[in-house]
């Protein structure tokens, strides 16, 4: 999801850049509420990036336990 995420950033950016360099009053608010969209959504998929990763971390923490239980029962 790192790419979904990167694109969000980009896009945000873009709009930032737009924003900056626009002359028109109206036109710099629309590029400048774009970009606030883009970031809401890219920080929405950080967190979830985030959690993803937690979630996996947890889940092989308990596939090593469970393997270790099954060795010591094993043995």
């Amino acid at each position: 999801m790192a790419h979904q995420t990167e694109f969000l950033i980009d896009r945000m950016k873009e709009e930032k850049a737009k924003a900056k360099a626009a002359t028109l009053v109206k036109v710099k608010q629309l590029h400048e509420r774009a970009a606030r969209n883009w970031e809401k959504l890219a920080n929405r998929a950080l967190a979830a990036d985030k959690l993803r990763k937690a979630e996996e971390k947890r889940k092989a923490e308990v596939r090593a336990e469970a393997e270790k239980k099954a060795e010591l029962a094993e043995a």
